[in-house]
């Protein structure tokens, strides 16, 4: 399992010309899959990336999701 994070200051997603999902300032995480990936490697993903300090306050990279 990977996974591409970026910062954003607006992201959406459009299936079929219509958009269904969309966010202003936050985090888009794209995630690929393997077939031997399990619930334990999406957990453990998922953690990592909440823990990620990449939001600033007072100039410092410090703000986790």
């Amino acid at each position: 399992m990977r996974a591409v994070v970026q910062r954003v200051s607006a992201a959406s997603v459009t299936v079929g010309g219509e958009i269904i999902g969309e966010i202003e300032v936050g985090m888009l995480v794209l995630v690929g899959v393997g077939h031997d990936d399990t619930a334990l490697d999406a957990e453990t993903l998922a953690k990592k990336v909440a823990g990620l300090r990449i939001f600033s306050r007072e100039g410092r990279m410090d703000l986790s999701v």
